[in-house]
This record gives C-alpha cells, structure tokens and sequence, in this order.
C-alpha cells in the first residue's frame, strides 16, 4: 500500500459517503471529549460547593456554566515560568506526556455499537498499557521541577499507581473470565443476557450486567486511587506536600496537567460503565428505552459514575499514606485475587464459561 493510499484512507476520501476517516473520527471524539470535560469540571465544582452548601461557580454564563472556558482563557494567556535549576525540556515535556498518554486511551473506547476509533481485539491491553504509562509524566514533571515537594510527589505517585493496578488488572479478569474476549464491543455485548434473562426477566437488562455479580469488584473498580482523587491523592496532597508534583507548574503546563487528569478520570469512568454497567445497552430493554440511542445511555452512565466520584471527594477525608498502601495491599489485592479464584471456580463447575 503506497503513503498516498493510506492518506486517502485515514482522511476517508474517495469511499463511500458514510465512510469516516480515521483522522475525522478521531478528531470527533477528541473535540466532544475535551468540551465534555469543561462541564465536567463544572459539575465537579458545583457538587462539590452544594454538599458543602455554597454556591460554586455563579458568574461566567448563566449559572457560572462558561467558568472552565473563562479559566482555559486565564492559564492560556499567563506566562509560564520555568524554575532556574530544573530541566527545562523534560519540565515542559511533562504536561504534554501526562495529556497525550491520557487522550490516546480513548481510541479503543466505544460509546457506542461501532463507535469506536479502534475497535481492536486487545482493547483492554491497550487500556492497560496506556494507563500504566500515564504515570511517567508525573514523574518527569516532579523530578525535572529540582525540588524536594514536587519530587516527593512524584514518588508517591508511582507508588500509588503500582499498587492499584495490581489490583484493578485483577479486577478487570474476573470480567474477561466472563467474558472470554479483550475486545471491549464484545464485553458490552456479553451483558445483553444474564442473571435477569436466566430467570425469565430479560426486559430488566439492568440486572444483566455485570455490577451485580461481580459486586465487590465493582466497589473496588472505583479508580479512585488510580487517577489521584480524593481520598487518594496524595501525590498532590496540598497539607502535606503544597501541589505536589504540580506545585512548580503554572499556566499553560498547569492546566494540561489537570486536563489530562480530568481525561483520565472520564475514561476510568468509562471502564466502569464498559465493564460493569452495559456501556450502551438501556436499563430496561422495553419501548420508550431501547428507542433512545445508545450513545445517549452511555454518556448517562459515564456521568452517573463520575457523580459517585464527585461525592466522594466532597464527603470522605484524605487517607494518610501508610493507610492508603495497607488498603491497596491488605485488602483490596486479596480481595481481588479471592473473586478471580472464586469467579473462576464457579465458571468451571457450572458450564458457563465462554
């Protein structure tokens, strides 16, 4: 295949009208993604001010609801300072690789059937892998910053991520066990029939998914830890440690790193939904409900997730740091791996695995 043949191809020129390149699809999904994620913060902010009971973001736009974009303008346009003793190339690579790293997991991430700009066979691996690496741009930000609280963040973040993933790589077997596929699609599609149609109730497809079998590892599967939230973030714990790795970091390279937080929370929230919660697929498999387009369902369930998230770090104090590794370690990683032994264990003596 010549380079003019695969140009033709990503920019979906000269096929047939309903055929998008992958270049346009990829740029939908970043476009809808990244204004998403403004209101997300929006909604982040306002929960956490209503449980706190103020009033949060009220100025920008009716009800405060243009406050990310008026706060994109300010980092955007304040210049950025570079510490004297830190390595200016990797201090400003940092942000960029922390950002990159987490839009280049949404590739695999169908929001709906087909909607996916990859829809490849090792969707989870993939995953796996890119969230994996998003820890190295904490690290170059915090060891390039040549100060002891960015540096000690950074530390704590690797720490934290090695933990955890542990963990939720158990997490996600218990449901590949399930399943018998790493292709994200075809994990929705698993969940179109379950415990609810074994016992005649198909139409409550909500009892199909997997959150309610696999419960525990549901709970566990919060990703808190994962994406530095509270109660789990520590690496950027502000009493202890001022910003953590961010605390040298201001304007634009601030903002790309808490754009690329934000990121990494939204996609955990759509493995959540994927894994546990029937990603596209309606609560109730009946007229008005399989009417609406699964996309609709999926971005419900995604925010419906992420206000879980919300709540939790507006209601649960900060963990201390020996805390948080002895839940990782003693109680989360042998839970896990017991559900792997149990779920694997039921799947063999019953027929039902895949």
């Amino acid at each position: 295949m010549t380079l003019g043949n695969v140009l033709w191809y990503l920019l979906g020129v000269g096929f047939s009208p309903f055929h998008l390149g992958v270049v346009w699809h990829a740029l939908i999904i970043l476009v809808v993604l990244l204004v998403l994620i403004a209101f997300i913060l929006y909604a982040d902010r306002k929960i956490w001010a209503a449980v706190q009971l103020r009033r949060g973001p009220n100025i920008v736009g009716p009800w405060g609801i243009f406050q990310s974009f008026a706060d994109m303008l300010k980092f955007v346009f304040k210049e950025p300072t570079v510490p004297s003793g830190a390595n200016k190339g990797i201090f400003l690579l940092a942000p960029l690789v922390s950002t990159t790293l987490a839009l280049a997991a949404w590739a695999v991430v169908p929001v709906a059937e087909g909607w996916a700009v990859a829809d490849i066979n090792v969707g989870v691996l993939y995953l796996f892998a890119i969230s994996s690496l998003g820890v190295y741009g904490i690290i170059m930000g915090g060891w390039a910053s040549n100060s002891k609280y960015p540096f000690l963040g950074a530390l704590r973040s690797a720490a934290q991520m090695v933990s955890y993933e542990v963990s939720i790589g158990f997490v996600i077997i218990t449901v590949l066990l399930c399943v018998g596929s790493l292709n994200l699609t075809d994990i929705v599609k698993a969940q179109e029939s379950g415990l609810a149609s074994a016992v005649g109730l198909g139409w409550l497809s909500f009892l199909d998914w997997y959150w309610l079998p696999l419960f525990p590892m549901f709970v566990i599967f919060s990703a808190l830890a994962e994406t530095n939230r509270p109660p789990f973030d520590l690496p950027e714990a502000e009493s202890e440690l001022v910003a953590g790795f961010m605390v040298e970091y201001g304007s634009t390279p601030y903002m790309m790193f808490m754009l690329g937080e934000y990121v990494a929370i939204m996609l955990m929230c759509s493995m959540t939904t994927i894994l546990f919660l029937g990603g596209w697929l309606p609560p109730i498999d009946l007229p008005p409900f399989n009417w609406i387009p699964g996309v609709f369902w999926f971005v419900a369930k995604v925010c419906m997730v992420f206000f879980m998230f919300a709540m939790v770090k507006a209601m649960v104090p900060r963990y201390r740091y020996d805390q948080l590794m002895r839940l990782g370690w003693k109680v989360f990683l042998p839970l896990s791996l017991g559900m792997v032994v149990v779920v694997a264990g039921v799947l063999q003596i019953t027929g039902w695995a895949p």
